[in-house]
């Protein structure tokens, strides 16, 4: 969909009270970087040149110090599964919805106008509209952008409690999911137990959710259930298009406003006229061999060649002038 026929609405959350749209120019306190702890990470010396042109896989970076962090882990199937999952899920509900949603994975989230300070990088970012994402390269500048839909941290082996949970709550981002998988690993701190955790920023702080604002009807439970699903299940895959219709109804919009489904449903009208019209012409033709005492197999007309592709005329000609089924075959062909 062009940016010029889009129907989105510029306020995805329309209908959903109390959120804050815009990014906050750190207008709450952050917490320091002395006052963060980041267990599961280890930490390395990098300069904001090196930070500008990095291509690993961060936490967090803090230009004071020059220091990064990273998963001591590395990126494991464990934790890089439910982020994956998540862009896919997302983008099921937009398809139905009508209107794309996107993901920005890990890209940096940083102060608006200072020189690099420190930056965060989250897991996933999600944008119920593409229009009002990040255009800009070298991350997500707090105060330029409206604020994330939805920022996800995985919990695998760090703990975003001790970390950039407050971070993002000074930064004004609405909503924050932090998923711990259902699969563990041996580094795993024995206080993460599996479960995703919804918080929502009201007034300015974060408040804990039994389901998610930013996609109203979906709760924790059925999105960590989701994330660590192999293949969605028929529960889920149901669930993601209930939220696609009651999330499109609310714009004006639905699965017909995008291509992809608007071709298959097209296809699928296309075939179906098509196949009632193949009914339609077996029973003519049956009905008029039987007429002329002409005995058919019960296969008839599967059992023709060409069949589908004849004309009326010529499927008109060949019964008429045909003494028995087999010559009836052998004229179509």
């Amino acid at each position: 969909m062009d940016q010029s026929d889009s129907t989105l609405v510029t306020d995805p959350a329309q209908g959903a009270p109390d959120i804050e749209a815009p990014f906050a120019e750190d207008p709450r306190p952050a917490p320091t970087t002395a006052e963060m702890s980041f267990p599961g990470c280890r930490s390395f010396r990098m300069t904001a040149e090196q930070h500008l042109i990095h291509d690993r896989r961060l936490e967090f970076w803090d230009a004071e110090s020059e220091t990064a962090w990273e998963l001591r882990d590395g990126p494991s199937a464990e934790h890089e599964t439910p982020i994956q999952t998540l862009a896919q899920l997302v983008t099921y509900i937009g398809a139905v919805r009508g209107g794309p949603i996107k993901c920005f994975g890990a890209t940096g989230v940083l102060p608006l106008n200072k020189p690099l300070s420190r930056v965060a990088h989250p897991d996933q970012i999600v944008y119920l509209d593409p229009y009002r994402a990040p255009g800009e390269e070298h991350g997500l500048y707090v105060g330029s952008y409206d604020a994330p839909d939805v920022i996800m941290e995985v919990d695998h082996t760090t703990d975003v409690r001790r970390n950039k949970l407050r971070l993002y709550e000074a930064w004004g981002v609405r909503e924050l999911w932090v998923e711990v998988p259902d699969k563990p690993s041996p580094s795993r701190q024995t206080n993460l137990q599996p479960g995703l955790t919804i918080r929502v920023l009201t007034k300015g702080a974060y408040q804990p959710a039994a389901e998610s604002r930013t996609f109203p009807g979906w709760r924790a439970v059925d999105i960590h259930r989701a994330l660590n699903e192999i293949v969605p299940s028929s529960a889920t895959i149901a669930l993601l298009e209930k939220l696609g219709r009651s999330m499109g109804e609310r714009q004006g919009t639905g699965p017909d406003d995008n291509p992809l489904l608007r071709s298959l449903r097209n296809e699928s009208r296309d075939e179906g006229r098509e196949e009632g019209r193949l009914e339609k012409q077996a029973a003519l033709m049956r009905q008029l061999l039987q007429t002329r005492g002409i005995a058919l197999s019960p296969e008839f007309p599967a059992n023709v060649p060409g069949f589908a592709s004849a004309s009326d005329e010529a499927l008109a000609t060949a019964a008429l002038a045909s003494a028995d089924e087999e010559e009836f075959i052998r004229r179509l062909g």
